[in-house]
């Protein structure tokens, strides 16, 4: 009962970066409890994914191969995970919050009849009224608190973790561990509906994911029309640009280019946050930037408190401002290099 699992996402037998995340998470908790740490790899082709898992960490892979597993299959990837949580009973299941993640979650909880955390920021076991639990972080009441959940009957205790929170651990290739190939029965019955293919985004631009410098903007931008202002910006910084949900609600950037709670985390040597008010939910989403420079008329707006330079002025006066002083400063670099 006090072992952790966690359900280790992979596609075209390539392990997602969140899986080595939430791995290395679900390590130190498994140490802290005193259990082993397990993880659930399911695929077509994907054992050598197990062995990245084990080089990272994982004490026992339980490995489901099957051709008609090659796409993530919502019904039957948690059917099989069911199952084995079922069968071995672990106090903790963690599970990376990609959109897969987020599919499969909810459909293990209800299977297992069992609470689920979603959209977690932190984690770690502290003793309540003389028990051991599972304490469960989300940003609440609109981004501006962190809650702490628990779940004090039920198990296993599941959580889903947003991916770039955590940090990778270092790989040690001389770690050995148990790999479990199991062999359920999978039926074409098994289909209630078939994932047939997967298909990227169509998002210009390099992935924000990656990205040494992002410039992000908010609802403050209304006033000027929208992302043209910060887009010539990006563009002389050679910057990606993103921005917050409400930039996404008014057709200003896509999906995969939201900040925060509801998108991506990313961590940038460069953060510049334009026309935002800083809420909890907004800034999770890059907490582990090296620098954050703000923009916003309002002195008393909530993303001065955690920015290393504040700009307290007209967005529209000072963005085309900054504009011009970097394409100066860019063309004196490249008349030195010349």
């Amino acid at each position: 009962m006090e072992d952790v699992f966690i359900w280790a996402e992979q596609r075209d037998s390539n392990l997602f970066a969140v899986s080595l995340e939430v791995l290395n998470k679900a390590g130190k908790i498994a140490c802290e409890i005193g259990g082993r740490l397990n993880a659930v790899l399911i695929g077509a082709d994907c054992k050598r994914c197990a062995e990245e898992l084990i080089y990272h960490g994982a004490q026992k892979i339980f490995l489901v191969e099957n051709p008609l597993l090659e796409l993530y299959q919502s019904d039957v990837y948690a059917k099989i995970l069911s199952g084995i949580l079922a069968q071995y009973q672990p106090e903790i299941v963690l599970i990376g919050g990609t959109t897969v993640g987020m599919d499969i979650a909810p459909r293990v909880a209800a299977s297992l009849n069992t609470g689920l955390t979603a959209h977690c920021v932190d984690l770690y076991i502290e003793h309540l009224d003389g028990n051991r639990q599972l304490i469960q972080v989300v940003p609440g009441w609109g981004g501006r608190m962190m809650l702490k959940i628990v779940c004090p009957e039920k198990r296993p205790q599941i959580a889903t973790i947003k991916p770039g929170i955590m940090n990778i651990g270092k790989p040690d290739y001389e770690r050995t561990g148990e790999i479990v190939e199991l062999t359920p029965t999978i039926r074409e019955t098994n289909f209630q509906a078939r994932t047939l293919e997967f298909i990227p985004d169509d998002d210009e631009g390099l992935s924000i994911d990656t990205a040494e410098r992002i410039v992000a903007g908010g609802f403050g931008l209304y006033s000027s029309g929208g992302f043209e202002l910060i887009e010539r910006l990006a563009q002389v910084l050679r910057a990606e640009v993103a921005g917050t949900r409400p930039a996404f609600d008014h057709g200003w950037i896509p999906e995969s280019r939201i900040i925060g709670q509801s998108g991506k985390t990313v961590h940038p040597k460069l953060f510049i946050s334009i026309g935002t008010s800083g809420a909890i939910h907004f800034t999770t989403g890059f907490h582990k930037a090296e620098v954050v420079i703000a923009i916003n008329k309002n002195p008393d707006a909530p993303i001065f408190e955690i920015a290393d330079i504040g700009i307290i002025d007209d967005l529209k006066i000072i963005i085309p401002l900054l504009t011009e002083e970097i394409k100066k400063l860019t063309k004196r670099k490249e008349e030195c290099l010349n």
